[in-house]
């Protein structure tokens, strides 16, 4: 088994696991993964999941001939979220989140900044955050089509460094395990290659959507935002303490870019800022030595026409030593800056929190990060 660790990860769990049977919602692999969660927490580590199978679960409850129609399957899906949620909320003693998504929240910059937000929210309160697919509403041209995929963009999105895809296989073989006994578990992949990519074969499970071709989507496109993929079977307890340990039992892709140096160059070179911050030294401190965020308070003077959530370069004596996704517009900054964040709703009537800027949300200019080392 190969060796690993991990600080914010994303597990998503397939319809398998969640309806074994296709009918309904089962506890049978539920009860590890909720221990594992769990454990996980009070380790101080942070979970988000990814759970499938609300159509599964409210198939049952709809009426419906050999091939389902997409208003069924909505059907479906809608009192099959609600039993999903209970099904997940009894194992916990902590709260229970429900998010749902399309890919229209994950392409618009705007929802894409308010699901981030919420997930950082959601654990700074230490809830558990449990996102699917908009099944109720979407339609093939809004949805993400699979969860190995729509757990992906949620790892980038709420800037996890782990996402661990929990599914009926073992991993990924050098055959197909069904079909040649002689078939070996790949331990670990530094790089999805076209040889690796073709020994994907189509979707395992007649309850899914995704098979090993979507599992390998989505850790090339963590892999590529530095953020490592874990595919494991769901279905035996051992894998969990295992991966308590520390240790991989399935197969792990790893991140071919580092975390932070992806997201330096998605701020760098992607997003164009549309306004200065300057800042006091106390905040120039806070930010270059402390790894902290930007409060109000250590804004001096705000320039450009900027909204909430858009790009701003942050000055220290005239140079930028930063660059980070503001949560306030400038009109709003102006009003606050030099304020204690305790003060920003008495002023604003609102607040969106006490950062100006959340050191999620921030990196330092390249000069900085070379003067520092």
């Amino acid at each position: 088994m190969t060796s690993f660790s991990w600080q914010r990860a994303v597990i998503k769990i397939g319809s398998a696991l969640i309806s074994p049977n296709g009918k309904g919602c089962s506890a049978e692999y539920l009860l590890s993964i909720a221990k594992f969660i769990t454990a996980s927490r009070q380790q101080g580590k942070e979970v988000i999941i990814v759970s499938s199978g609300s159509v599964a679960a409210g198939r049952s409850s709809i009426k419906t001939g050999l091939q389902a129609t997409i208003a069924e399957k909505q059907a479906m899906a809608a009192i099959g979220q609600t039993q999903m949620m209970a099904n997940w909320a009894r194992f916990f003693d902590f709260p229970c989140a429900q998010i749902l998504l399309t890919l229209d929240d994950l392409h618009d910059r705007r929802r894409y900044v308010n699901v981030k937000n919420t997930l950082r929210e959601l654990l700074a309160n230490h809830a558990l955050p449990i996102v699917n697919e908009n099944d109720t509403v979407a339609v093939d041209e809004i949805k993400v089509g699979d969860n190995d995929n729509l757990a992906a963009h949620t790892a980038l999105v709420a800037q996890a460094d782990t996402l661990i895809i929990c599914t009926d296989v073992d991993g990924l073989f050098n055959a197909d395990p069904r079909k040649n006994p002689d078939a070996e578990l790949l331990p670990c992949v530094d790089v999805i290659t076209p040889e690796i990519s073709a020994l994907a074969g189509g979707a395992g499970s007649a309850v899914g959507t995704g098979g090993m071709i979507t599992k390998l989507q989505a850790a090339q496109k963590c892999g590529e935002s530095g953020v490592q993929t874990l595919l494991v079977n769901g279905r035996h307890a051992s894998v969990f303490d295992a991966l308590s340990q520390g240790m991989c039992p399935g197969t792990l892709f790893k991140a071919t870019n580092n975390l932070r140096s992806a997201k330096h160059k998605w701020l760098s070179h992607t997003v164009k800022s549309n306004g200065t911050l300057n800042i006091d030294k106390g905040a120039y401190l806070a930010l270059s030595e402390k790894g902290a965020s930007l409060l109000a308070v250590g804004i001096s003077e705000v320039s450009g026409n900027f909204k909430s959530n858009d790009a701003v370069d942050i000055l220290y004596e005239g140079s930028v030593i930063a660059k980070g996704i503001s949560l306030y517009s400038h009109s709003e900054l102006r009003s606050i800056k030099g304020l204690n964040s305790s003060r920003i709703e008495s002023v604003l009537g609102f607040s969106h929190g006490e950062e100006a800027i959340h050191r999620d949300d921030l990196v330092l200019s390249q000069n900085l990060r070379q003067n520092l080392r």
